[in-house]
């Protein structure tokens, strides 16, 4: 599909992970964290959330080198292990939270925008969206010129975002005060907060959220110039990104107290360094995420179009999503992407959707694919596939699959019933292109297991069409 001299070297799948992850959420993290949870509670979610990612980022590596013909990461290993319906609402899920995120992150952009021109408001007016609506169909149309020089550029964006995320850093070291870290550390003084337990549950949508990403470099495995490199890229990427995060999210608390993160306006880094050094630091904060923005926005469209792509290469997805143009880039699942991302942005002139809202929404979408990775980890671990030649590591990679499934479930649970019925609304439209999918190669639609599957997610999303139309539920 790829010359030798189109595939993604070491650095490029790095810079993919790292830039798929290192998008906007970091430059909200503040105030994201302190609206939900105390410094103490904070702490006890990072540790959660170190060691449950950790082990997603350790499946994603297992699979890349036990299961090496399974190309496009989560959507291979969920259609391999559990049928074709799994691994459609695999691909499905992964998709739309891919998209989604690119719309949250177009109000992030112009939410930032606004700091310097006021017309951008909360990143959705009128002239928000007209806009974003130009960045989108420009990153669109670079795109269509290849995957390979996409690649270099969002490896120079991500290499720029790291400036002002270090400077941050070292500033906010030196102005750290541990009295102001410590005091109300377990969030007691504000009743709203709820206890620890809660705090923990209700941030760890937003941990998850800076972390989606992590299998970038498993969905550009067709494309990696050595396959072991997968497997290197996730684990390097996600402990380099882990360290930012905790150090962006501590320091800050050390700075301002809980109550005054949380009031801040998005990007709230900028409000934290503006606090300690002057408008100055707001200004280089705000130029550090509009960089970050444009790399993670040109990361994900990648990420769309390769993951629709995937799924019709194999007759998963309808075949039109297969056509590439001359420089190898998928342009119908490119155009459908972005053509959806067109059409919530102008339901954002219409909705209270904010950046906040629409980052929960993805985040939720995400969950079911990480969860059937982590799965079919166990799976093949507890069958022993791949394990007949070499058995030794069999066991730690069966407990570290088992903790990934633990940690995959709890996502869901913290998540809350909300999520899951909006993502089951989200999910349910998918069958219209799987029926597509299966009729193409002359086959029934459903097994009897997957039937009763997909009544489940019918169910959800009528309760969720009725709970928004009633009220009780919004995006």
């Amino acid at each position: 599909m790829t010359d030798s001299t189109q595939k993604l070297k070491l650095g490029a799948l790095i810079a993919l992970v790292v830039g798929s992850m290192v998008g906007g959420g970091i430059f909200s993290l503040p105030q994201n964290m302190a609206a939900s949870a105390g410094a103490g509670a904070i702490l006890i979610g990072w540790a959660i959330t170190a060691v449950g990612m950790l082990t997603l980022a350790f499946v994603f590596q297992t699979l890349a080198n036990r299961k090496p013909e399974l190309d496009a990461g989560v959507y291979a290993y969920a259609k391999a292990g559990f049928g074709d319906y799994m691994g459609f609402s695999s691909a499905w899920g992964y998709w739309i939270s891919a998209w989604l995120g690119n719309v949250s992150y177009f109000v992030l952009l112009f939410s930032t925008l606004g700091y310097f021109f006021p017309i951008f408001g909360e990143g959705n007016t009128v002239a928000a969206v007209i806009g974003a609506s130009v960045v989108l169909w420009g990153v669109h149309f670079l795109v269509l010129r290849g995957i390979h020089e996409a690649a270099f550029i969002n490896l120079v964006t991500t290499v720029a975002k790291m400036v002002p995320l270090v400077m941050f850093i070292v500033i906010a070291a030196i102005a750290f005060k541990l009295d102001v870290f410590t005091s109300d550390f377990w969030g007691k003084g504000n009743i709203e907060l709820g206890s620890v337990m809660d705090q923990v549950r209700n941030m760890m949508l937003v941990t998850v959220w800076v972390f989606i990403g992590i299998e970038g470099a498993s969905v550009y495995s067709a494309r990696a110039a050595k396959r072991s490199d997968v497997g290197k890229a996730t684990v390097i990427g996600f402990v380099g990104v882990l360290a930012l995060l905790v150090m962006v999210n501590v320091l800050s608390l050390g700075i301002m107290s809980q109550p005054e993160l949380a009031g801040l306006k998005n990007p709230s880094m900028a409000g934290v360094l503006e606090h300690v050094v002057g408008h100055w630091g707001a200004v280089l904060i705000s130029i550090g995420l509009v960089v970050s923005l444009a790399g993670a926005l040109l990361s994900w469209t990648l990420l769309c179009a390769e993951i629709l792509f995937a799924g019709a290469r194999d007759h998963t997805m309808p075949n039109f999503l297969k056509k590439e143009n001359a420089n190898k880039v998928p342009v119908n699942a490119l155009w459908l992407s972005n053509g959806l991302i067109q059409v919530f942005l102008i339901v954002t002139l219409f909705s209270s959707s904010t950046y906040l809202s629409l980052l929960y929404l993805a985040t939720s979408m995400i969950l079911v694919p990480y969860f059937w990775s982590a799965a079919y980890a166990l799976l093949i671990g507890v069958r022993g596939e791949s394990y007949e030649q070499d058995a030794s590591g069999r066991g730690k990679d069966l407990l570290i699959a088992g903790i990934a499934v633990i940690y995959s479930v709890w996502l869901i649970y913290a998540g809350g019933i909300q999520y899951l019925l909006l993502s089951a609304l989200l999910y349910a439209p998918g069958a219209i292109l799987f029926a597509k999918a299966k009729r193409e190669q002359g086959q029934a639609i459903f097994t009897s297991i997957e039937k009763l599957i997909f009544a489940g997610v019918v169910i959800g999303a009528l309760i969720a069409a009725y709970g928004l139309y009633d009220g009780f539920l919004s995006i």
